[in-house]
């Protein structure tokens, strides 16, 4: 019964490794996301109201 100990550790840090990599990843994909929007909103032509 001694391994018992050691087999939860090893999945507890397998699943908050993966889940912390996971949104990390989230994380930078929003920020490129937004980054990306940005760039395309600057260089779109901007619409001018008539009257």
């Amino acid at each position: 019964m001694d391994w018992v100990p050691v087999v939860f550790i090893a999945f507890k840090v397998i699943v908050f490794g993966t889940c912390m990599f996971l949104s990390i990843k989230w994380h930078h994909d929003q920020a490129k996301k937004e980054k990306e929007k940005k760039a395309r909103d600057a260089l779109a032509p901007k619409k001018v109201q008539g009257p």
